[in-house]
């Protein structure tokens, strides 16, 4: 029997009403989180680039590995909570489920190659509404995450609350072009919040997407924490991150004190080769980082989800800076890892737009067309009349795609030495 009153029926609502099935033993939040897991949405993260392109190594992050990490810190910061503050009690409670589904969802709309392959599609399907990855983790939650049927897994309120961390809609007339949502998802936002407005205190966009569940800012924290500290690690083992060019970073920083002591223990660590064991304490400070404080607002009335805010202790936020800086000016823009993004946005490019001559035109193919994808997804195109629609509907196919079937796809459509019979993917 499920007692914890935090949550109510408001919580527990998905978009599509439905009844619970007969003799279900799990929580709502439970069932979000298993729907996720037994899903190919899911299982194509472990094909998808975290830092390092997937199958470089067997031991380097993908974005499979960085949401378990995410998701076990999630679940580590409940506990904490928990333990230490007076907020919350036996039966009033952050719900680590509903964290761990979160945590486990928040990359799920992300496409091949990282980063790279979402400023690629941002950049291709600008005339058509735009691409960002939270939004498409929300899309893929509430409409395709069971693409063979065309339609979302009906997540709870508490969830699609969760992992929208970005609640501006795209608009490039009003310069909305980062950090958004799809302008299709309003009903979305409807539903999360109850028909309510936003005040006129969280105008404009950036301070909007400020304004979070608890659970969503867990979700941050603990991604912040995993790909801050534990990215690095990967830096490291690469060889991308050596004690010369630590050095070589360091000195051409303007560092303070803090910093440069927290500089010097990553030298001792790597001298050492022990960078993993440090990052493993340092993730331990950044959870104990955290403690709960009550907040109001316009959505605090209707859910204790929004009555909390996670407050972090300002010397970890810092901290976590200077080791996304550190990774960023020196593993990121790296020469090797700027010509692998060039290809990958090469890759994305060419396929998309081969695909788009062909599955965007306003003219639909006859009955003698090249079938380009499978039939499900040709079926859900030539049903759309509208050529956005169409378009949004690509952008779908292409970024739910791996690494690995972009790379095999562009080779059989581009490289004539390339494909056979055989080959299924």
């Amino acid at each position: 029997m499920y007692k914890n009153t935090f949550y109510s029926d408001f919580d527990f609502a998905g978009a599509e009403a439905g009844k619970p099935r007969p003799g279900e033993y799990r929580t709502a939040f439970e069932l979000d989180r298993d729907r996720i897991i037994h899903t190919s949405s899911f299982r194509r993260l472990q094909s998808k680039t975290q830092v390092f392109l997937s199958g470089e190594y067997d031991f380097y992050r993908t974005r499979l590995t960085h949401s378990i990490e995410v998701a076990q810190i999630g679940r580590s910061i409940c506990a904490r909570l928990q333990r230490t503050s007076g907020l919350l009690s036996d039966d009033y409670f952050i719900d680590s489920d509903l964290v761990e589904a979160t945590c486990l969802a928040h990359d799920i709309g992300h496409p091949p190659f990282g980063h790279t392959g979402e400023r690629t599609l941002h950049q291709l399907m600008r005339p058509y509404g735009g691409f960002e990855g939270n939004a498409q983790t929300l899309r893929i939650l509430t409409k395709t995450i069971f693409s063979h049927r065309q339609r979302g897994m009906n997540p709870t309120r508490a969830l699609m609350d969760g992992v929208l961390k970005y609640k501006t809609l795209f608009s490039a007339d009003e310069g909305v072009d980062n950090h958004f949502l799809y302008s299709e998802q309003q009903e979305d936002l409807n539903f999360v919040f109850d028909g309510r407005d936003f005040p006129e205190s969280l105008n404009p966009g950036d301070v909007r997407n400020g304004f979070r569940s608890i659970e969503c800012q867990i979700m941050d924290w603990a991604d912040d924490t995993a790909y801050s500290l534990n990215d690095l690690v990967d830096g490291i083992n690469a060889g991308f991150i050596t004690l010369k060019n630590l050095e070589q970073w360091a000195e051409s920083q303007d560092l303070g004190k803090k910093e440069s002591d927290r500089i010097r223990d990553l030298a001792d660590a790597i001298r050492e080769e022990s960078a993993e064991v440090l990052m493993g304490r340092k993730v331990a400070q950044f959870i104990e980082a955290t403690s709960l404080h009550a907040a109001e607002n316009f959505m605090s009335d209707r859910t204790s989800r929004h009555q909390y805010v996670l407050q972090i202790d300002p010397e970890m936020v810092a901290e976590s800076k200077l080791y996304k800086k550190l990774a960023y000016e020196v593993v990121f823009l790296s020469r090797q890892l700027q010509q692998l993004d060039k290809k990958a946005d090469f890759i994305v490019r060419r396929l998309f737009e081969m695909l788009a001559e062909y599955y965007i035109v306003p003219e639909r193919p006859g009955k003698d067309h090249f079938c380009l994808l499978s039939d499900s997804d040709e079926r859900a195109i030539f049903a759309e009349g509208d050529e956005g629609q169409r378009a949004r509907l690509l952008c779908d196919v292409v970024a739910r795609m791996t690494d690995g079937r972009a790379s095999r796809m562009y080779q059989r459509m581009f490289d004539p030495g390339f494909g056979s019979i055989v080959d299924l993917d």
